[in-house]
């Protein structure tokens, strides 16, 4: 048995404690605010940060093949609590969506627990080798896809058929399957875009984006001007003006709009790139695993972090359409940060086990 994979531990150690910084940065005006106290949110996400890692450390010493026995019941726990965000008194009806379930103390937002959970899953079903059971893999993946759409949750939902897709691929599954539902997402994404007006609209302003600043176009203009005023070398550390209220959501979604605007093009690449070494270093232990099932984990796990991952660099950046969707380890929330570093501690374990 190997030691852990150092280098992945301290990347991801880097970019929380970054986030860390980032998420006072940016919120202490917004807090001050509406709460008068400017730790508001950064006080909170310490919170998490610590439950984070020290699920991080206890997954890192626990052996990930028992949760091959346990695959069953944590699917079961997730899917239990998706349908939990639609009951009346237990889910959380906010900004026009019903994503979280009350549980008084704290929030809690399911589908982060979903994407671990049907990783973990997928690894215990396909590394049986049963790969004849299409149908029943397609009606899973379509139960859950349904579940996350009626949120509304477009971003997740696409995380989620990725990790699906990547995990049938690694067990061998028929490539000719695998292909035809990449046409097969996009007509069904397509559509889901259109018989929804505030996608349909966000699809239009990334066509066309030099609308009034009143329409959608607003969110996407402030983050080309987050962008711009950063330039090259950043306006520096704590220097946004942008997070004066002018960009939405720049705790959770739009976080890295303010890292680029403060660190400019050198910070935020830099970024991109701690990023893409955590992305490698996923895969690279995904496939010097030595059984099937750490392969099959470890490949859904750094999958699902990955397109996370580049569908909010990406809706940032304004190369997809704008999406809700948190940067991993970085963005403000509780929910999504102790799933991510959860993945994260299982990474590590597996890592011990590698060839």
């Amino acid at each position: 048995m190997r030691k852990i994979d150092f280098a992945l531990l301290c990347s991801v150690v880097f970019l929380t404690l970054f986030g860390l910084f980032m998420i006072y940065d940016v919120s202490s005006y917004v807090a001050f605010r509406d709460f008068q106290d400017k730790f508001h949110y950064v006080k909170g996400q310490i919170f998490w940060v610590a439950i984070g890692f020290g699920l991080l450390t206890f997954f890192t010493y626990f052996d990930y093949r028992k949760l091959y026995n346990l695959s069953l019941p944590i699917l079961i726990s997730a899917l239990v609590f998706l349908i939990l965000v639609f009951i009346p008194g237990i889910g959380v009806h906010a900004l026009g969506a019903k994503r979280w379930i009350d549980a008084r103390l704290f929030i809690i937002q399911p589908v982060e627990f979903a994407k671990l959970a049907l990783s973990i899953y997928l690894a215990s079903w396909f590394s049986h080798k049963e790969r004849g059971r299409f149908p029943a893999f397609v009606l899973l993946v379509g139960l859950i896809l349904f579940l996350v759409i009626l949120q509304p949750d477009m971003g997740s939902s696409l995380v989620i058929l990725s990790e699906a897709l990547i995990v049938y691929f690694l067990s061998g599954g028929n490539l000719l399957y695998f292909a035809a539902g990449i046409p097969v997402t996009v007509i069904i994404s397509l559509i889901f875009i259109k018989i929804s007006p505030y996608r349909y609209e966000r699809l239009k302003t990334f066509l066309d984006f030099n609308q009034s600043a009143e329409t959608s176009s607003y969110h996407v203009k402030q983050i080309l001007i987050a962008l711009g005023s950063g330039g090259f070398f950043g306006v520096g550390l704590g220097n946004s003006i942008q997070k004066y209220a002018y960009l939405p959501e720049t705790t959770t979604d739009s976080i890295f709009a303010i890292i680029a605007e403060e660190t400019g093009f050198i910070g935020a690449t830099l970024i991109v790139l701690v990023f893409a070494f955590v992305m490698w270093r996923g895969f690279l232990i995904a496939v010097k695993t030595k059984d099937n099932f750490g392969k099959l984990l470890g490949g859904g796990i750094i999958t699902f972090l990955s397109v996370q991952t580049i569908i909010n660099l990406s809706a940032q950046t304004v190369l997809v359409p704008l999406t809700g969707i948190p940067l991993p380890f970085i963005s403000y929330g509780g929910s999504s940060l102790i799933v991510d570093l959860s993945a994260i501690g299982i990474l590590l374990n597996i890592s011990k086990h590698t060839l």
